[in-house]
Order: C-alpha cells, then structure tokens, then sequence
C-alpha cells in the first residue's frame, strides 16, 4: 500500500467527499474524480482529472479505475432513485480485479451490522430507525459489506455517525464493536480515510468512526 500516488474518488462532491478530496491533495497524490455533473465542479486543482459518468456503470468505473493504485467512495443515494450502493461496490471490485488494485476504502452508516457489532441501545435504536424508514437503502448497504467479506481486495468499510461539516480537527477514535460518539467532524473523517491507504489495521474490517 506504500506504491499509492493516485487515488480514484466516488462521491467528492457530497459533504464527506469534498475534504476527502482536499486532504488527499494536501498529502500530494494525484485524484481522478467520477461525477454526474463535472460542470458543477468548483475546485481547480492540477492535481485533479475529472470524468463524467455514474458509479453504477461498470464502463465508467473502468474508466475511472485505469491507472489508479486505490479507489476511496463516499457516494451518495441520488434522491428518488434505486439503492447506488451495492452496486456501485460491485462495479468497483470488478474493475480493481481487472487493473489489479488491492486497496478500497469505502463510507457507510451506522446501521450497517457485523459479527463483532456490541451496539449500545442509542445506535440499534439509530439503525432500527433507519431500517423502518429506509428500508431499501439500509439492506442494500448490508448487502454491499456482506459483498466486501467475500471478496479478495484490501477493502475497509468506514462506518459513520452524523457528520459535522467542520476544519476542526480532534482526536478520533475508533471501534470494531460500537460507534464512540454521535458525531464526526469531516476534518477527522478525511484524514482518517486518507491515513488507510498507507495502514492495514482495518483492511478486511469495518470500523465506526467518531470524534471525541
């Protein structure tokens, strides 16, 4: 994972996307950004190739994946239409076979479950809440990191509480078992996405994230 000089970024408009994208650039890699709407781009950075298309085409997941050494999602749902999220994860996977790619780092929500979760009663009644009122969305989120522990590639699957559109920088904590606190500040959030691509202590794993 030392070998990583350019990253290809799903989702780097959304609130969590926009300071990933900003704190891989002030670490020096190179990005290259899949966006619906790439007119609508304000940030101009020499660093940055922008390509149009949609993460749940596997041709333009080729694209994007070509040339990359790793691949960072923060994807959003599209208001008003089917789940993204599986498949987006699938196209991905695929394309990093085919270019040989090991390492995926990937954002989700709370409500996603594994076999070690010890969710205190706040969070299962967040995730229960999510399963009721979204119920599509929250099983095709589950469907994605079961998808993930069948595969072969280096992926982390970063689950999130609410995020905090703030620079401000604190301590994070993580925990394979249960979320620390309510919240993460998107400073924190970046740069522990950016800090996977060169650490394997979650690789194969699924940890919450917060700030303290």
């Amino acid at each position: 994972m030392n070998n990583i000089s350019k990253i290809a970024v799903i989702g780097g408009t959304g609130k969590a996307g926009r300071y990933i994208v900003k704190e891989l650039l002030s670490r020096g890699y190179r990005i290259k950004l899949l966006l619906r709407f790439p007119e609508n781009f304000q940030l101009k950075d020499p660093g940055i190739e922008l390509l149009k298309g949609d993460a749940r085409d596997v041709e333009a997941i080729r694209s994007l994946s070509d040339g990359c050494q790793a691949i960072i999602s923060a994807v959003g749902q599209p208001r008003g239409e089917e789940s993204i999220f599986s498949q987006a994860t699938k196209n991905i996977v695929a394309a990093m076979t085919t270019y040989g790619i090991r390492r995926y780092v990937v954002l989700t929500g709370l409500n996603v479950n594994t076999p070690f979760d010890k969710k205190n009663e706040k969070v299962v009644m967040a995730t229960e809440w999510m399963k009721t009122n979204y119920p599509k969305t929250t099983a095709d989120k589950q469907v994605e990191y079961e998808f993930l522990t069948k595969s072969d590639i280096d992926w982390t699957l970063v689950r999130l509480p609410m995020i905090e559109l703030t620079d401000e920088r604190r301590e994070v904590k993580a925990s394979l078992e249960d979320c620390p606190s309510d919240g993460i500040s998107a400073a924190d959030l970046a740069y522990f996405v950016a800090d996977q691509l060169t650490d394997a202590a979650f690789v194969g794993k699924a940890p919450f994230i917060a700030s303290i």
